[in-house]
């Protein structure tokens, strides 16, 4: 199973109507990391006339939750909820702040004003792909280490680790289907001259695009 999210955290502001809105997107692993994570966003405003909001906190996409926090109904959780979902973005949490500046927007100005700043906030977020990645252990004489981590650039391979003994090895993380094309990839190169174990399996964010 492969799942996408975002990482780390991005935030947007605009002005519309003289209304404050600022979006807050961030990874959040679990319904209890959104909430902290809410919690700390209200922290930062907490002299906002709103803080809607919206996150699907699970891997499959079961686990959502919304608010208008004194909205109309319908107005802001449920837009910022169709934005997470037509991005399929799982274990993201989408935050809109909103400070009233005298303008009443009505139903449908509402609606698309925190559609479009959750939008903003979630087009402007690093998009990462969780998936199985498997870790190889390659093990060189000096002589191959510049062929090899030339190789490692130009596929855009992710080096974990680097230890230098008596032969330098490298600990890297590849996508689980990738991980026969790599191994043979690098015995070519080398001439049969890497030994290559398989570690750890386990998720792992590879950025998108």
């Amino acid at each position: 199973m492969s799942y996408l999210s975002v990482a780390g955290e991005h935030t947007a502001e605009r002005t519309i109507e003289k209304s404050r809105f600022i979006s807050y997107v961030a990874h959040t692993a679990g319904e209890e990391e959104a909430r902290a994570y809410l919690a700390s966003v209200r922290k930062l405003h907490p002299l906002a006339t709103h803080v809607c909001w919206a996150y699907i906190s699970d891997q499959i996409g079961n686990l959502q939750r919304f608010s208008d926090d004194g909205e109309p109904q319908g107005t802001a959780g449920m837009p910022i909820l169709g934005v997470l979902k037509a991005k399929e973005l799982r274990e993201t949490t989408v935050a809109v702040v909103r400070y009233f500046g005298g303008i009443k927007l009505g139903a449908g100005g509402l609606t698309r004003a925190y559609a479009s700043l959750a939008a903003e906030g979630v087009e402007g977020a690093e998009k990462v792909l969780y998936t199985i990645c498997r870790e190889l252990l390659i093990e060189v004489d000096y002589p191959e280490i510049t062929p090899l981590l030339r190789h490692f650039e130009e596929r855009g391979t992710l080096v974990l680790n680097r230890e230098f003994g008596a032969k330098a090895l490298f600990t890297v993380a590849v996508k689980e289907e990738e991980k026969d094309g790599l191994k043979a990839e690098v015995t070519e190169l080398l001439n049969g001259k890497a030994d290559i174990l398989e570690g750890e399996s386990y998720f792992y964010p590879f950025p998108v695009g």
